[in-house]
């Protein structure tokens, strides 16, 4: 069964394609918590492939974002070994994890301690940073599927590099080509690619395609100032401040174009 996309308060089922029974899918590049649209893709589709064998990109989401640190954006980056666009997301290690995680879940008990839900994402992270991981691309893995299962979300979460065999395709046509194995009829993409994907191409394989795009998203913070509020930041800060239920309700904000 297709996965009903949520938009603008309606329900929007994806066509069906030939023989019926097609399913929507979402492609992203592994990122350590990322911000909620990500998730927002994630909950928005039936599977969910975790792009891990294409080229790291340099001061990228991959392994880096942002945190509220006395009321301010503070951006957390983790440590890898010989980091470069030349490789592989899935070939590059993180560099003593163990000692940098031990810092920065000590930063995270200083800055969100007093947060209503505190508690209960501070086991997810922990969690994540405490498994025997090598790679960025599994630790980042790790922790999307933890926060998933923390939110009730049951979308299956693959990794490209462990299916599709078809490295040999580039941009959009290897997009295409895993929609394709996965006789997908929806392709949902973050709102960044709208300048470099056709939704022709798609359509002649008779495959939906759109971008997703968060509404604007504001939550309790520690202040009372809306005017304060600081947007857009890891899926951490929404763990802290938001329940499962408050976070799932944020997830669905967003339209698809």
């Amino acid at each position: 069964m297709t996965k009903k996309i949520i938009e603008n308060d309606v329900n929007v089922s994806s066509p069906l394609g030939v023989g019926g029974g097609g399913r929507v899918i979402g492609i992203m590049q592994p990122y350590v918590f990322p911000y909620i649209g990500y998730f927002q893709l994630i909950k928005a589709v039936d599977k969910f492939v975790v792009y891990d064998d294409v080229a790291f990109i340099n001061k990228g989401w991959i392994n880096r974002n942002n945190i509220l640190v006395n009321g301010k954006a503070s951006m957390f980056t983790i440590p890898l070994v010989g980091a470069s666009q030349n490789r592989l997301i899935r070939d590059i290690e993180v560099d003593n994890l163990a000692a940098w995680s031990k810092k920065f879940l000590k930063t995270i008990e200083q800055s969100y301690k007093k947060a209503p839900f505190y508690k209960e994402g501070f086991e997810i992270i922990e969690q994540v940073f405490s498994l025997p991981v090598a790679s960025i691309a599994e630790l980042a893995t790790a922790g999307l599927k933890e926060t998933c299962k923390y939110l009730g979300i049951k979308t299956e979460i693959v990794e490209s590099s462990t299916i599709y065999n078809n490295q040999d395709l580039k941009s959009q046509g290897r997009i295409l080509d895993i929609c394709l194995q996965e006789k997908a009829n929806h392709y949902i993409n973050p709102i960044g690619g709208m300048a470099i994907y056709d939704k022709q191409l798609f359509a002649d394989s008779e495959i939906l395609l759109n971008f997703i795009k968060a509404k604007p998203i504001q939550y309790k913070q520690f202040n009372k100032d809306e005017a304060s509020f600081v947007p857009w930041l890891s899926i951490i800060d929404l763990l802290m401040f938001c329940s499962a239920e408050e976070l799932n309700e944020h997830l669905d904000k967003f339209e698809l174009v």
